[in-house]
């Protein structure tokens, strides 16, 4: 491959990447009104997770246990999240979604989703089968993606 033709291949594919950005803007641009992004982060993981004890959850999110404190404490004041004793151990502390915490995270998701099929729904089904065979490739090729740097865009 030629140097010209993989500049091309990078700029078609930061293009469709922008698109795809885009598409995570558009499904945060109401919750973020209601929640910071790293308040969304949180969310995020515990929907993924479950309950997690305070230390589990800072590691999850990179950041250091005080500031998770400053931020689950936002949360639980907001009707987001709540904080309960584990029931294995009554010393330790798990945060955990409330209802609303998961239905804020639900709608996102979603969205997000019905977003994806309205752009796709727009396509040729031969256009869709290689967008398919394309994102595929794209996917093999780059490999799993750290969850971390995913939890960051609240994906």
């Amino acid at each position: 491959m030629s140097s010209a033709e993989l500049d091309s291949d990078v700029a078609v594919t930061l293009t469709a990447s922008r698109a795809l950005m885009g598409v995570v803007a558009r499904t945060l641009a109401d919750v973020l009104e209601v929640v910071t992004l790293p308040q969304f982060r949180m969310l995020v993981v515990l929907c993924a997770e479950g309950p997690l004890r305070s230390g589990v959850l800072s590691e999850r999110l990179g950041i250091h246990q005080s500031t998770l404190t400053r931020l689950a404490d936002r949360l639980v004041a907001q009707g987001w999240v709540r904080r309960q004793p584990n029931a294995e151990s009554r010393r330790e502390v798990l945060v955990d979604l409330t209802d609303a915490g998961r239905d804020l995270v639900t709608k996102v998701l979603e969205a997000r989703r019905a977003d994806m099929a309205a752009i796709l729904s727009q396509a040729t089904p031969k256009d869709r089968a290689a967008i398919r065979t394309g994102f595929e490739a794209f996917a093999r090729a780059a490999g799993e993606p750290d969850p971390e740097h995913l939890l960051t865009i609240g994906l």
